[in-house]
């Protein structure tokens, strides 16, 4: 990276750190507007949209991989990042470079600066420049398909400015009820506002209570409602695929139903379909990396709706090793922290807490101080630079030993960042980080 660019970087990122909490008008009104200011290039490309509390990012990894196997030039678009805020925004699975992200910066900023000097409440949030980088990239290249993740709920989400040719809402849990609602019915028809009329739906396993919510709007909208059991009755039917856990297996399934249901116009054969499964990557999901003798794993459980599957994963874990595994964990706000905790307390032989570099984060002493007297004795708060004091060093533990790090995305994403050698001239990277 020559010496200009390496300046005009985190310039960049500077700029898209100040939008992080912009806006104080709750909608896609914004959204809209910029779109319309870029000239809509999210109409010059076909999409897949994906919504959900949990897996929505693992279904559109393992539609691109299927697709980009088939011969595909495929776009993706995923929130947040772990270590590159160009992770966001990949062609053919290459994230952005920064030469690509300072470009669109400059090409984004004064569109937004605009729309702002019209009206301040219109301008852009980091999110919706994020987005509409992703759709002005996805145009550019001339993605023959891409694949497009909601940020937070879907009705209101900026991505749905979109008009797909299929929609995925992988499941629905108890999240964000601040702003989704306090119930799985309220979540679910947030979740649905990305059906457009007579665009087919496909939807995961879910309760009762949002799957009615879902049909019925789908039914409103005359788009073709198609749950994933009534292809696949159970996990073991499912599709096998790289990424581990039954949770997994449906994700590869609902990814199944929406290739088979666009095959006429998107030709995949079954072995593309096959080797995209057997293939597929997707960082922090049970992800297993060895470090110092010891094999670290990076979970990616954030929110209540995740808890049966970490569940299932700590208990296979046990079982195969003949112990419980050391446990570094994290998390953002009382309500994950009041449904992880007991579970992570049940399953760990250590526990270490620590604080997550966000301003949301429940601290480590707070953890601590909502333990029970006999879950302090496994428990001690820590933070990341002495648990990992260098890229090939863990403090925690013996060789041999398993470490698992579950709670916040985030968290993941400092690990990640504290087990490779950082780069001068990159930006601070969590700073970069939108509200999830």
């Amino acid at each position: 990276m020559d010496v200009e660019m390496a300046s005009d970087y985190p310039l960049a990122c500077d700029y898209l750190f100040t939008l992080r909490n912009q806006g104080s008008r709750y909608g896609i009104e914004r959204m809209r507007l910029l779109a319309d200011a870029l000239a809509n290039p999210q109409r010059q490309f076909p999409a897949i949209h994906v919504a959900g509390s949990n897996g929505k990012g693992s279904v559109c990894a393992m539609l691109e991989s299927i697709y980009r196997h088939a011969g595909y030039r495929t776009g993706l678009y995923t929130s947040p990042h772990l270590l590159h805020l160009g992770e966001r925004v990949q062609i053919n699975r290459q994230p952005l470079r920064v030469r690509e992200i300072i470009a669109m910066v400059d090409k984004l900023r004064p569109v937004a600066d605009a729309l702002a000097v019209k009206d301040p409440e219109s301008q852009p949030s980091f999110f919706e420049l994020m987005t509409a980088m992703a759709f002005l990239v996805f145009a550019q290249e001339k993605v023959d398909f891409a694949f497009i993740e909601t940020g937070l709920g879907g009705r209101l989400d900026a991505t749905n400015v979109i008009q797909p040719e299929l929609c995925i809402i992988t499941s629905i849990a108890l999240e964000h009820t601040d702003i989704l609602g306090d119930s799985l019915a309220k979540i679910a028809a947030e979740k649905a506002g990305i059906i457009k009329p007579s665009v087919p739906v496909v939807t995961g396993p879910m309760p009762e209570e949002a799957e009615a919510v879902i049909a019925a709007i789908a039914c409103e909208r005359g788009a073709p409602w198609i749950p994933v059991r009534t292809h696949y009755a159970n996990a073991r039917q499912c599709p096998h695929c790289a990424l581990p856990g039954v949770c997994q297996r449906w994700n590869a399934a609902m990814a199944m139903v929406a290739v088979d249901l666009l095959r006429q116009r998107f030709p995949v054969s079954q072995t593309a379909a096959r080797n995209g499964l057997a293939q597929v990557e997707w960082g922090g999901r049970w992800q297993t990396i060895l470090v110092d003798g010891r094999r670290l794993v990076l979970d990616a459980t954030h929110n209540v709706g995740g808890l049966e599957t970490l569940r299932g994963n700590l208990r296979r874990l046990r079982q195969k090793e003949g112990r419980k595994p050391h446990i570094i964990t994290g998390m953002l706000g009382d309500e994950r922290a009041n449904a992880l905790l007991p579970l992570l307390v049940q399953n760990a032989s250590s526990l270490s807490l620590v604080t997550p570099n966000q301003p949301r984060a429940t601290s480590a002493e707070a953890l601590y101080a909502g333990l029970s007297a006999t879950a302090k004795k496994i428990a001690s708060c820590s933070n990341l630079e002495t648990l990992i004091p260098k890229p090939d060093r863990l403090v925690i533990g013996e060789p041999g030993d398993t470490i698992v790090v579950t709670g916040s995305i985030y968290l993941l994403g400092e690990v990640m960042e504290r087990l490779q050698e950082r780069e001068s001239s990159r930006a601070p990277v969590l700073a970069l980080q939108d509200r999830r």
